[in-house]
């Protein structure tokens, strides 16, 4: 009997998953846990592996289409079965949603329903949502007739409720008084009107996970009252130290000696100092976590993820590097796990890698501070010893920011945690393994 192929579960609190790409066609050989093709949901974007060696016989869901947890996307029949392989179907696109009935006028406006609409939902809507779905628009008070689909089939997506949720609350126009008559202008020559501008170019659909991307950005910018520090920092010391210690560190311990576990570092002994960095705030409470989970933003060729280095503060340097560099490696080969890119309490951002001086990030929520890094660059600083006599003296330099969510943070508090974090880094006195 063929083996169905089925759309795994995630994570718990993950219902539904898009296929991004088949990496068999039918007819292929497979063997078992090699990877057969690539999902995005709202958490990760991960490959999933064969579940038996055999041939793909068919692929029942084409690439583009989301489809719920446990959903047989495929079969896969034992080698050597004579099944004739099936043509894979075309990929998804975008449907259009289903006409509706005319309501009457008290029914025709897209504000959010009463919570007693929701008790009469179609099977209809049922049937083109998921649970998570519902939830939202039971906690919003949305009537989902009114919501459109862009799923296959005219299914709801998470980001359908989203962007209707959105557009439901923003504040309706105010009506405009007519313009009392002005006298009409003496008559002339009609001044042409411009050309209208035809710009050449595609029009290309947002990833999955752009769209995620895009949506939490713009939920931190408006959840947060954003504040940003900058601090120069004397990174002399710990560069001649990993010079001096990389070739060594990578013999005795196999993984490569970055500069990422010394901020890490830096900063774990800082939040322990000053705990509501480390904090979030919900509803009008402060939670003060017990242990720092780090969150290291990894750059992607199709977009940007968050792995969490948990129980961080519990971790020697070894340790803290080992951690850092199986979350990027893992990361960028899809196959973070969707508890591993949750509970974050603190963020780090390197955007110094590809060159720039500084960068102001975007709070990670529901964090309540990130520190970015800037690139590592040589440059005159003004030196003094321990007579107190002042030189010049080529120095290398990094440039760490904070940004922070004001609403729970004061100024001083961060300036304190950014003194703390400089002061560690350019004094450094621990062992480096």
């Amino acid at each position: 009997m063929p083996t169905d192929v089925i759309m795994p579960q995630m994570g718990e609190s993950i219902v539904e998953g898009t296929i991004t790409k088949w990496l068999k066609k039918p007819g292929d050989k497979v063997q078992r846990d090699e990877p057969l093709f690539e999902i995005s949901t709202d958490k990760v974007d991960a490959e999933i592996p064969s579940p038996a060696a055999g041939v793909l016989q068919e692929i029942k869901v084409a690439e583009g289409a989301t489809v719920q947890v446990n959903t047989i996307v495929g079969t896969i029949s034992a080698d050597g079965e004579a099944a004739p392989a099936k043509p894979a179907p075309a990929p998804a696109k975008a449907s259009a949603p289903a006409p509706k009935k005319e309501a009457a006028p008290a029914e025709a406006s897209s504000a959010p329903q009463p919570a007693a609409a929701q008790e009469s939902e179609s099977e209809d809507d049922h049937a083109r949502s998921s649970p998570l779905v519902r939830k939202m628009a039971r906690e919003h008070n949305v009537n989902l007739a009114q919501v459109p689909g862009t799923g296959l089939g005219g299914r709801i997506t998470k980001q359908d409720i989203l962007d209707f949720i959105e557009k439901s609350e923003q504040p309706a126009a105010a009506p405009t008084q007519p313009a009392p008559p002005r006298p009409a202008p003496a008559p002339s020559a009609p001044a042409p009107r411009p050309a209208a501008v035809s710009i050449p170019g595609d029009l290309v659909p947002l990833t999955n996970m752009r769209k995620i991307i895009a949506q939490r950005m713009i939920e931190s910018r408006r959840t947060s009252a954003h504040v940003h520090c900058m601090y120069e920092v004397d990174f002399t010391r710990i560069v001649q130290l990993r010079n001096k210690h990389k070739n060594g560190f990578e013999q005795r311990h196999g993984a490569r000696l970055t500069f990422m576990p010394f901020f890490v570092r830096a900063a774990i002994i800082a939040l322990q100092q000053w705990p509501i960095i480390n904090a979030s705030l919900e509803g009008d409470s402060v939670r003060y976590h017990k242990h720092v989970n780090i969150g290291i933003a990894v750059a992607l060729d199709w977009g940007l993820i968050v792995p969490v280095l948990k129980n961080a503060d519990e971790l020697n340097f070894l340790g803290l590097q080992r951690g850092i560099t199986d979350l990027g490696e893992r990361a960028r080969g899809k196959k973070l796990k969707p508890e591993e890119v949750d509970g974050s309490t603190f963020t780090i951002t390197n955007p110094g890698q590809f060159g720039a001086v500084f960068g102001l990030p975007i709070i990670n929520q529901p964090n309540a501070a990130i520190m970015g890094v800037g690139g590592i660059t040589k440059m005159p600083l003004v030196v003094t010893d321990k007579e107190g006599t002042d030189s010049i003296a080529i120095r290398s330099v990094v440039h760490l920011t904070l940004g922070y969510d004001h609403r729970i943070i004061d100024g001083a508090v961060a300036d304190q945690f950014m003194a703390l974090v400089k002061k560690t880094l350019e004094g450094w006195s621990e062992e480096v393994g």
